[in-house]
């Protein structure tokens, strides 16, 4: 467990410290239920080394997270019989991460699953877009 992240939660679960249902695993990736689900079937893909954000998690790491999700994605569409899956990752207090170890959760959708995302779509400023775009450009 690399330094600083003796009191992560899940790198206690990664590292067989904390109880939880995992569901997959590789050489670089875990993936249990989350304990609060969103939907049925809600589960949480992780690398095993500690990286506290998207800021933070090395590349390969991220690929195999991503690849991973993917995979258990696809299960939950073939056993679980999802109509759909929200791949989500928080990075940052203010975007709703709360456990500071890189996440992604992979939630189900069904059809008229009472989950409501807090955004909801809209039409935006094209002004507003252009400029920001051009910032994001460099």
């Amino acid at each position: 467990m690399p330094s600083g992240s003796a009191d992560c939660l899940f790198c206690k679960i990664a590292g067989g410290e904390l109880p939880a249902t995992i569901v997959d695993e590789d050489a670089r990736t875990l993936a249990f239920m989350d304990i609060n689900p969103a939907t049925r079937g809600h589960a949480l893909v992780i690398p095993r080394a500690h990286a506290a954000d998207l800021h933070e998690i090395g590349e390969e790491d991220l690929q195999a997270v991503a690849v991973a999700a993917r995979r258990l994605a696809g299960r939950v569409r073939a056993q679980l019989g999802a109509d759909g899956v929200n791949l989500i990752n928080s990075c940052g207090a203010a975007a709703w991460q709360t456990v500071f170890h890189f996440h992604v959760h992979v939630v189900p959708r069904y059809a008229g699953d009472p989950l409501q995302l807090p955004w909801v779509p809209a039409p935006g400023d094209m002004d507003e877009i252009a400029a920001t775009g051009a910032l994001l450009r460099g």
